[in-house]
């Protein structure tokens, strides 16, 4: 039977001899600065530094501190005090800055107790982990996202009283095709052309493998880069898979380096879901599977789509919480304008080997037993990776643990099918509002082995409906003056 996960300080401490590996390298690598960096709960990289000739075992010890009230979901200004214990097994050395640097994921802690926050999203997906061993279903996971981006040459937005308005130009936007002025030499992709065509129709290779080779310099592995449908610059890069909190973390260097390679090149990338009318959004589609240590679970001979009751009933759960795991997956109002009935979008709850409009999808590259896997096709680049884990690997224990099972697989062109069966297939919620009103709802899941806390949820919601929801709903939109200014 599963039990409640209670880590202490003592138990993800770094280890002497990872403490001195990491001074070591500082010293090989003439490493001046070290960087500091830690996650805010909407799942931004937040950071300080200090001089690499300051660090010592003591340091990497007994923390760093920082004033947690300044930090987006974190601590009232009257219990501000809070810590930084590094990680050293997360030490890589920045290849997008010109100082040689050295960064530093962190957890967070109380000073005071020196117990873990309970707000850090890196400690929830570690209790996410440790609460799976308990379980008796499985020893670990793996996961693989492969996180969509835009790269532009220009952006600019601004919202006021009087206007409000964004403007993207990208040299590979097939707007620009009458350009006059300068030479304009064509070759762009179309709307939803741009998967994949060679250059020089795709402007960007160079940019995408610069950044694939920053990020293999920073520690993270990768698989592939290419241009995506979107016209403008869609690109993906997919990095090799891995356990839970050690793909959140990677996410977070994949993040950083895109970005920072491109403002090098004097280009800027954004993992904004829908930035673009008219072409495809930007997704995060997470492969996923449960192991018991070196024996994948997930994989059946005589399975539909070679898949096994366990994977049939994991799929169960995430389809069960879709509505609920979106408020965590899909977490911006800009995602539910990528997630729309109708177009190529993963909005069906249901599962399929094929079909890619469903929100669970079988990869079927593969007949390898280790490469079965459960892909989620719903999730975006602007979750916070740790929490949107933990949440789907909860509600795909709970599918285990319940024998939920889901819709009977469609493998069927959807948009072809005009029978009864088309109207049974449920959808997801259409807006953040929805979505967060579901995880209001259904949320009980999260909780067990105190893995998601009560005042984590309630701190998203309370987020979600205040600082994204709410203002976005009091504005006017730009195409409601197209709409209604003659009313």
């Amino acid at each position: 039977m599963a039990t409640t996960v209670r880590p202490t300080a003592s138990t993800r401490k770094s280890t002497s001899t990872d403490v001195q590996r990491v001074l070591e390298l500082i010293r090989e690598k003439k490493i001046q600065v070290v960087d500091v960096k830690f996650c805010d709960l909407p799942g931004t990289w937040q950071h300080f530094s200090i001089p690499a000739s300051t660090l010592d075992e003591a340091m990497i010890r007994e923390g760093l501190g920082f004033d947690g009230s300044s930090i987006r979901g974190f601590q009232a200004i009257n219990e501000s005090d809070m810590l930084l214990l590094p990680d050293v097994s997360t030490a890589f050395v920045d290849p997008v800055l010109s100082v040689p640097t050295l960064s530093l994921t962190c957890d967070i802690y109380d000073p005071l107790t020196l117990e873990p926050y309970s707000r850090d999203p890196r400690f929830i997906a570690f209790k996410a982990e440790e609460y799976l061993k308990t379980t008796g279903i499985a020893t670990s996971s793996c996961w693989g996202p492969e996180a969509e981006f835009f790269i532009f040459n220009s952006v600019r937005f601004d919202q006021n009283a009087h206007e409000g308005y964004y403007h993207i130009d990208s040299e590979e936007g097939v707007w620009n095709s009458g350009r006059n002025g300068t030479a304009n030499l064509g070759h762009r992709p179309r709307h939803k052309e741009g998967y994949f065509p060679v250059p020089p129709m795709d402007r960007l290779q160079d940019v995408r493998s610069k950044i694939m080779l920053a990020l293999i310099e920073a520690g993270v592995p990768v698989e592939v880069q290419h241009h995506e449908v979107g016209t403008a610059g869609q690109a993906e890069i997919d990095i090799r898979y891995g356990t839970l909190v050690q793909t959140a973390d990677r996410l977070l260097v994949y993040k950083y380096i895109v970005k920072n390679v491109c403002h090098n090149l004097g280009l800027t990338a954004t993992f904004m879901p829908k930035p673009l009318f008219g072409d495809n959004g930007s997704g995060m589609h997470v492969h996923q599977s449960l192991w018991k240590g070196d024996q994948p679970l997930f994989y059946d001979e005589n399975g539909y789509a070679l898949i096994s009751e366990t994977a049939r009933h994991y799929i169960g759960g995430l389809i069960a919480h879709a509505p609920a795991l979106l408020a965590l997956c899909a977490p911006t109002t800009n995602s539910y304008r990528r997630l729309v009935p109708g177009f190529e979008a993963p909005v069906n709850l249901m599962y399929s080997a094929r079909n890619r409009s469903a929100i669970c999808r079988i990869p079927m590259y593969s007949s390898n037993p280790k490469a079965k896997r459960v892909e989620f096709r719903a999730p975006d680049p602007t979750a916070n990776p740790y929490l949107a884990f933990a949440a789907m690997l909860m509600a795909g224990l709970d599918g285990i643990k319940r024998k939920l099972e889901p819709p009977t697989p469609i493998d069927e062109d959807l948009y072809e099918i005009h029978d009864e069966r088309k109207a049974l297939i449920k959808q997801v919620p259409g807006s953040l509002a929805e979505s967060v009103l579901a995880l209001e709802n259904d949320h009980q899941f999260l909780l067990e082995g105190d893995v998601f806390t009560p005042d984590v949820l309630e701190t998203w919601i309370n987020m979600k409906r205040s600082k994204d929801i709410a203002p976005v709903n009091l504005r006017p939109h730009p195409f409601e003056f197209f709409l209604y200014y003659d009313a």
